[in-house]
């Protein structure tokens, strides 16, 4: 079993993409006898947080305390515990408040199998959907998010089945682009982006070959294929929990396969993978970009899964690919 020293040092870099002060995080992690004081340690954390969020008289700063709570929230639903799904909630809540407080033009938007939040202009010229993966959700990519927010961009940042705060009340599913078609029916745009991290680049690049609103996509880290028996076991565990079983996990993980739709993709696609992401039983999505018709790939150096340790060597290349590709616009 993994101690917890291990598991702080498998997820540090997924922290700091997400956002987290590294040394507020030693703090945090150093002290823990186990991997299972994670995520109550991780949920006093973000209550700190909260308490220090006083919007009176300093809206600004409290809102950037909420967004810092959601963060650390999130990061406590990466253990397994009974307190997981409270963890998610106390993030989503979190979110609603800070974008109350900083954005408050930001809309929840939610429906069959997803929810989330629509930010940026009311009349932005494109619409970029961020998709999480198997343990990931909404608030871990508040940074990809404001990037995207930049560009002139409308971003709608969701959590879907078996993700985030859905994860207790729905299951993973492969069919994903039913899920991005709802999403898009309910936007009421005529074309989106769709960015997936993780198992989302397989959902995104599912959506992309089945969903023909779908005009731009990138796949940060993602899965083409996955392999039931490679898979490590705490894999195999995260998988069959958000499944709802392993009955339903192997069923996912047989038809998580890209190679057939790849050649569907009629989108322009950007795959960014770090070269030092390995996990067994997971084939990278390199071929997704070799197979899909207007696919291009990025190789990261030093990159890790999710690439949170080197961020400038892809994240400008992936908001100019969607500002490029939907709205014409250059760097």
């Amino acid at each position: 079993m993994m101690s917890v020293v291990e598991f702080a040092d498998a997820q540090w870099t997924r922290a700091r993409g997400a956002g987290i002060d590294p040394d507020e995080y030693r703090r945090v992690t150093e002290g823990l006898g186990s991997v299972a004081d994670w995520v109550p340690a991780l949920r006093r954390t973000g209550q700190a947080w909260l308490e220090r969020a006083d919007p009176v008289g300093a809206p600004q700063a409290a809102g950037e305390r909420l967004l810092m709570a959601a963060r650390w929230f999130h990061l406590a639903t990466l253990a397994p515990g009974a307190e997981a799904h409270e963890a998610a909630a106390e993030a989503d809540a979190a979110l609603a408040r800070a974008l109350g407080l900083l954005e408050p033009g930001a809309r929840r938007v939610e429906g069959e199998g997803f929810t989330g939040w629509l930010r940026g202009p009311v009349d932005a010229p494109g619409t970029v959907i961020i998709v999480p993966g198997l343990d990931s959700a909404k608030e871990e990519f508040l940074d990809l998010a404001a990037a995207l927010l930049a560009r002139g961009l409308a971003v709608f940042a969701m959590d879907g089945p078996g993700q985030g705060v859905l994860a207790g009340s729905t299951a993973l599913t492969p069919e994903y682009e039913r899920v991005v078609g709802r999403v898009v029916d309910a936007l009421g745009v005529e074309r989106v982006g769709i960015v997936g991290l993780s198992l989302g680049g397989y959902h995104v690049g599912r959506a992309a070959a089945l969903e023909p609103r779908v005009a731009a996509v990138a796949a940060v880290s993602g899965a083409f294929r996955l392999d039931w028996e490679e898979l490590p076991p705490p894999v195999r565990d995260i998988i069959a929990w958000r499944a709802k079983g392993e009955d339903a996990a192997r069923d996912f993980v047989r038809r998580a396969d890209l190679t057939e739709l790849a050649p569907r993709i009629s989108a322009p696609l950007l795959v960014v993978e770090g070269d030092a992401d390995v996990i067994p039983g997971v084939t990278n999505c390199e071929p997704l970009a070799k197979l899909a018709p207007r696919g291009s790939f990025v190789s990261v150096p030093g990159g890790d899964h999710l690439i949170g340790n080197v961020r400038d060597a892809w994240l400008p290349r992936l908001t100019d690919h969607f500002a490029q590709t939907l709205t014409g616009a250059t760097a």
